[in-house]
């Protein structure tokens, strides 16, 4: 549920999700972050438009620094429970 993704900042009783929540969270157009990334990074969906060369939705990381690229989760990521919504 989109309650238990919100930032431990705005809801500390139920800071954090799995995969499966932050995924669906991601779908509905939210950015998403681990709390072991210390809040410098957050991944998102990119659906494409007529000018892109993709034609597929995609999941992109935004780094600390704003650079942006495709991003696979690893096997840590698929397990953790630390993720929570960014924005």
């Amino acid at each position: 549920s989109l309650e238990a993704c919100i930032s431990p900042l705005i809801n500390m009783s139920h800071p954090f999700c799995n995969f499966s929540a932050a995924l669906e969270q991601i779908r509905m157009g939210h950015s998403m972050s681990r709390s072991v990334w210390n809040g410098k990074h957050k991944i998102a969906l990119q659906v494409p438009d007529a000018n892109s060369k993709m034609t597929k939705a995609y999941v992109f990381i935004i780094t600390e620094k704003g650079d942006s690229m495709p991003w696979t989760a690893s096997q840590a990521d698929l397990l953790s429970e630390d993720w929570f919504q960014m924005e």
